[in-house]
This record gives structure tokens, C-alpha cells and sequence, in this order.
């Protein structure tokens, strides 16, 4: 549950990572290593394939229909007790989003002392990351029009499309393509809720929550749904609309604080 043991009205103190400047910081330091990152998996595309390689099982094609056409298959992804995981991990992200979207219903009926006013802006800072990067900027915008192929669906991975390194739009992936991995960014947005959860609980649950925000993008780069730069970038991108949108919460509070 994330609530606010801190709150100002309440004689606390903001936590060291929700303070305006550390929230400014981290969000220039995450944006540039966003883009930083992108520069690098594009100038060495060897990166992709090698972590690629390491999960792909070549095979004899029984039937080539050309010349030194690749065959096989990532074996991870048949694997049942995975797909079973990932299958488990699809839709956490939006039953914790639905479970959210409760809880600040909920802080919304409070008023005067009662009402929580640090608790329902972590709520809905949490919903509006969710909303802007895994759901707007990553699987309606990036995936829907990179045309990047993923992995298996390549030529070098037993597909039929040719590869192209992350940032390239000249792919011929169609739609619902590789470029960055939305699964990894949601997973990113629930490492993000570890910040905002109160420091009783957060010791309790912020180990389980990175293992799983990390195991499901690795899942994704196994299956050989992913490059590992789609699912680094695409998990990156919700810490920097995270660091971006506290950031620019915390500026407007401490500007309506000084006007009054």
C-alpha cells in the first residue's frame, strides 16, 4: 500500500529521492543515459546479436528456401514453467495500475485533516508514469511505428526479415514490433513504486520487486522476443518519466507553497 509517513502537514520530511533537486538530477543524469545508451546499442549492433546468439540454437533447415538461410529456434521460449512465469507477469503491471487507481478513490474521500495530500499526489504520480511511458510513449508510439523486427523474426534468427540496430526506423516490422520492449517498461514502472512506497514496507517488498521488474525484461530477451537493447531502454524509459514527472510535481509544490 503506498501511503506517505513523511508528509509535510504531518512534520516530516520529503525522502532524500522525492526532494526537488534530487528529483531534477535524476532525471537529467536518467535522460541522458537513456540517450546515451541508444547511441551505444546503435553504433555497436554486435551487442544485440551476441546476447542473441547466446540464446538462439541453430538447426538444420529441412527445407532452405535460399541460400544460407538460418534455422532454429530460442528453446527458453518453449520452455512451460517460463512461459508460465511470463504469462504471470503480462498483466501484473495494470492489476497493481487497477489496485492504484483504488486506493486514490479512496484518498479522494478524505477532506480537511484527514485527506493525505502526499499520498494521492505519490498515487497519481505512479498512474500518470504508467499512463505516459509504457502505455502512450512505448506501445502506441515506439513499438507501433520503430519497424524494428524482433529477434526470431530476423534472418539471423531463423526469421525473414533483415535486422536493424536499435533507433533505426527502416525496419519492415509492421506493427506490435520490437523496438523498445513494453513489457519491459512496465516492468520498469514497478521498480519505480519501490520510491514511492513508505520505508516500513518498502523493506519488506523492495527486493521482490526488482527481481521481478529485472527477471521479466531478461525473460523477453531469452524468448528471443527482444534485443537486450530493447529491453534495457524500454525499462529505462519509465525511470525517466518517473524522475520526470516527480520532478515537475515537486516544482509546482514548492511554487504554490511560496505563493502562499
Amino acid at each position: 500500500m503506498i501511503t506517505d509517513s513523511n508528509s509535510p502537514s504531518r512534520g516530516g520530511r520529503f525522502p532524500e529521492l522525492l526532494r526537488p533537486r534530487n528529483a531534477g538530477d535524476a532525471f537529467i543524469s536518467l535522460f541522458c543515459l537513456w540517450w546515451g545508451l541508444l547511441g551505444l546499442f546503435s553504433l555497436f549492433p554486435q551487442i544485440d546479436l551476441a546476447v542473441a546468439k547466446l540464446f538462439f540454437v541453430p538447426k538444420q533447415c529441412l527445407v532452405p528456401s535460399s541460400p544460407g538461410q538460418i534455422c532454429g529456434s530460442f528453446p527458453y521460449s518453449d520452455d512451460r514453467i517460463l512461459r508460465l512465469l511470463r504469462e504471470a507477469f503480462l498483466d501484473l503491471p495494470y492489476i497493481v495500475a487497477f489496485v492504484l487507481v483504488w486506493m486514490l478513490f479512496r484518498c479522494w474521500q478524505h477532506h480537511g485533516a484527514t485527506f493525505n495530500s502526499l499520498r494521492a499526489r505519490n498515487l497519481k504520480l505512479a498512474l500518470g508514469t504508467l499512463l505516459i511511458g509504457p502505455v502512450l510513449i512505448v506501445n502506441l508510439w515506439l513499438k507501433a511505428f520503430s519497424g524494428r523486427p524482433r529477434p526470431r523474426q530476423t534472418d539471423l534468427f531463423g526469421g525473414a526479415l533483415d535486422f536493424v540496430q536499435a533507433g533505426s526506423f527502416a525496419g519492415k516490422c509492421v506493427s506490435n514490433c520490437s523496438f523498445i520492449s513494453g513489457e519491459a517498461a512496465s516492468a520498469g514502472w514497478l521498480f519505480c513504486l519501490i520510491f514511492i512506497i513508505p520505508k516500513p514496507m518498502r523493506s519488506l517488498v523492495a527486493m521482490p520487486i526488482a527481481v521481478v521488474s529485472l527477471l521479466i525484461p531478461a525473460l523477453r530477451v531469452a524468448f528471443g522476443a527482444h534485443y537486450l537493447s530493447d529491453a534495457v531502454l524500454g525499462w529505462l524509459s519509465s525511470l525517466v518519466v518517473f524522475a520526470a514527472l516527480l520532478a515537475l510535481s515537486q516544482t509546482t509544490h514548492n511554487r504554490r507553497i511560496s505563493e502562499n
